[in-house]
């Protein structure tokens, strides 16, 4: 058994088979797809920049903001965010409201109120709990803190429009389909919700030829 609370490049295909094994949506993604991504990010204030970014926006939309921001500044501090002004980080692509987000993020992080070199030692909730108190870090953002820099295995964001509509195509779910009965449906996989949730990912980026 893979562990119940992380995953790495050592045991994720070990996981990955584990779920397909139990579940044969899943088996089916992989024989169909291969193996997911293991998707991993640093756990850093430039990852929850890029976080926020990728808010409610295509990730290639993301991406080219947070590109343009390196192009600014070189390398993504947040003392050298807060030396941009509004002007200059629109100028980066960013909205008014992500720019508010992430200049808050910078201070907070200045200011010592969220020191992201401790949080791996908490447990996900509590994980969840600090970030939370960030202006513009919900449910989702946390999340996938979470699952791509942290590599916990047992989170599955219900608030992922593409891992909603993906698991309704790959198992056949009414339209109308609440997430609370995904949420629900999805209680089986754990303790590896965030693989199942790759694997469905993996699935709605292969059937649509996204490039990331």
């Amino acid at each position: 058994m893979c562990s119940i609370s992380t995953f790495n490049d050592n045991n994720f295909t070990q996981c990955c088979d584990e779920l397909a094994i139990k579940d044969k949506f899943l088996s089916s993604i992989i024989h169909k797809h291969g193996y997911p991504p293991l998707w991993k990010r640093l756990p850093n204030f430039e990852t929850l920049v890029h976080i926020i970014l990728e808010q409610q926006v295509s990730l290639a939309s993301a991406k080219a903001s947070l590109n343009k921001l390196k192009e600014k500044i070189s390398t993504i501090t947040p003392e050298n965010v807060l030396m941009l002004s509004e002007t200059d980080l629109r100028n980066c692509y960013f909205s008014r409201q992500k720019t508010a987000y992430v200049k808050h993020l910078a201070q907070s992080i200045v200011k010592k109120h969220l020191i992201i070199d401790t949080l791996y030692t908490l447990p996900d909730e509590a994980i969840r709990i600090e970030l939370k108190k960030i202006k513009g870090i919900g449910d989702w953002t946390a999340d996938v803190f979470l699952m791509m820099a942290l590599q916990r295995s047992d989170l599955f964001p219900a608030g992922d429009i593409a891992l909603i509509k993906s698991i309704k195509e790959e198992m056949q779910l009414s339209p109308t389909t609440t997430k609370a009965a995904i949420l629900e449906l999805a209680a089986q996989w754990s303790p590896y919700r965030t693989i199942a949730a790759f694997i469905l990912w993996h699935a709605y980026i292969k059937k649509r030829n996204i490039k990331i």
